[in-house]
């Protein structure tokens, strides 16, 4: 074996006894030589012709059978950190060019706790572009109502929908711990994608993403199954009118958490199923029906058959008791003596709402007659019997539609009075008030209604 290096020195020459006279002054000068060091090079080790060909088919032949390995089967994520570890190594370090149709998949061991073992999942490979136009679909309204699909983040969210009997479509995560929080036994039929946790950083609407996003099948509500059906009362929310997606979602949590029967919507609302009226709603979606689009004409397709319809108010002031206003008095009423009551007919759909009655002229909108409707306190009996409650929006108020439903059924306009020189209050707030005091009301009837037939039964039995 022999051995090459790269000399590096440095040579020093020394000559002594040099002299230099000047003005009769001898000197003594040291000459010194030095010689530039090349440059240095690591040693390199030469082996013979035959001991260097078998080294070098023996970390082939290694290599090879390692890539085979890896190619060999899925590996199989179990819940030890040492394993889920080594396996993390093992997927960084296959190729980065994988393209999305030969991307591997991998099998996911539940355990004990979730569904059944063999859950296969993918890792996403670079410029995988499937999040991106999913999300993308999903915040468009008309998209969403095209292609039938929503977004849904979050571990609960998500837990809800699919206890609900939602169908989930994909299913994108940043860990397998992640995956693991959810009833894997209900993700058969979906797709599985890890991302990495950059890419739904990005994509997440909220500050801190929990790291899973899920696409969902639009959900029917007659093909739900909800968990608070049991314990539901006779009561009905309609909201008419309601734009604003925060308001929209805190309305369906309240009616959800006073027990509603159902939730109507009507046309000129904002969607149900924006991805902010889902994280306000917390998974109220998922615990009674909510129908969409609903047409004043055919609303009562979707009430009791012996309703009361009452209408929330916001017009009456602390100065103006509601015995004294205008509805009482002998004069006629107008649509455009109300700030509660839009002068507007309802919107045909949501994309004409600035232009829906540019036919008519404003004094002929003015001059529409408000249907009769007494007004009374919201703490005093108003629900014995299925009742529904329309709110409106905070900016175009109630439809005269519903105002004319309230008068068929022979309801009133409830009024929430509030301190001096403070606004109407915020719709969701209104209506959370007013869903309670209906629960309120619906039960203590029921639990009469209750003691008079024990009563009656004991009478007759003595």
């Amino acid at each position: 074996m022999a051995v090459h290096m790269s000399p590096a020195f440095r040579l020093l020459l020394t000559t002594k006894n040099v002299f230099l006279r000047r003005n009769c002054v001898v000197y003594s000068v040291e000459q010194i030589r030095s010689v530039r060091a090349l440059r240095r090079k690591p040693i390199r080790v030469l082996f013979p012709e035959k001991e260097a060909e078998t080294t070098r088919n023996q970390s082939k032949s290694v290599v090879e059978r390692k890539s085979k390995e890896r190619r060999a089967e899925p590996k199989v994520l179990s819940s030890s950190a040492e394993k889920e570890t080594r396996s993390w190594r093992e997927e960084t370090s296959a190729p980065k060019e994988r393209t999305q149709e030969n991307s591997v998949k991998y099998a996911l061991s539940s355990g004990s706790n979730h569904g059944p073992e063999g859950l296969c999942f993918e890792k996403a490979s670079p410029g995988d572009k499937r999040l991106a136009r999913l999300v993308s679909v999903a915040r468009s309204r008309t998209f969403r109502e095209q292609q039938g699909k929503i977004l849904l983040e979050g571990q609960r969210l998500i837990c809800d929908a699919l206890d609900a009997g939602a169908n989930p479509q994909m299913v994108f995560f940043s860990m397998v711990d992640r995956l693991r929080e959810l009833p894997l036994d209900k993700l058969k039929r979906a797709t599985l994608v890890k991302v990495k946790f950059e890419e739904i950083k990005i994509w997440s609407d909220v500050v801190a993403p929990q790291g899973v996003i899920a696409i969902f099948s639009r959900p029917q509500p007659s093909r739900l199954k909800f968990s608070g059906a049991p314990h539901s009362v006779p009561l009905t929310l309609i909201c008419d009118n309601i734009r604003d997606p925060g308001n929209l979602g805190t309305m369906l949590r309240c009616a959800a958490a006073a027990g509603c029967h159902r939730v109507l919507l009507t046309k000129g609302c904002v969607d149900a199923w924006e991805p902010k009226v889902l994280r306000a709603a917390m998974g109220a979606h998922f615990r009674l029906p909510v129908y969409t689009n609903v047409d004043w004409q055919n609303i009562r397709e979707h009430l009791p058959e012996h309703v009361t319809v009452h209408v929330a108010d916001n017009s009456c002031s602390r100065d103006t008791p509601p015995e004294t206003d205008i509805n009482t008095s002998h004069k006629s009423a107008k649509a455009g003596d109300y700030g509660w009551v839009s002068t507007r007919r309802s919107y045909r759909n949501d994309d004409q709402s600035a232009s829906d009655s540019e036919s008519e002229s404003e004094d002929e909108v003015q001059g529409l007659s408000l249907p009769r409707v007494a007004p009374k306190l919201y703490y005093e009996n108003w629900a014995q019997k299925p009742t529904a409650l329309v709110v409106g929006g905070e900016t175009h108020g109630l439809s005269l539609e519903s105002v004319e439903l309230a008068e068929q059924t022979d309801g009133r306009r409830l009024y929430i009075p509030v301190a001096p020189d403070v606004d109407s209050l915020n719709s969701a707030m209104a209506a959370s008030i007013l869903l309670f005091e209906g629960r309120k009301q619906l039960l203590s009837d029921t639990q009469t209604s209750v003691k008079k037939r024990t009563s009656r039964a004991g009478v007759q039995s003595s």
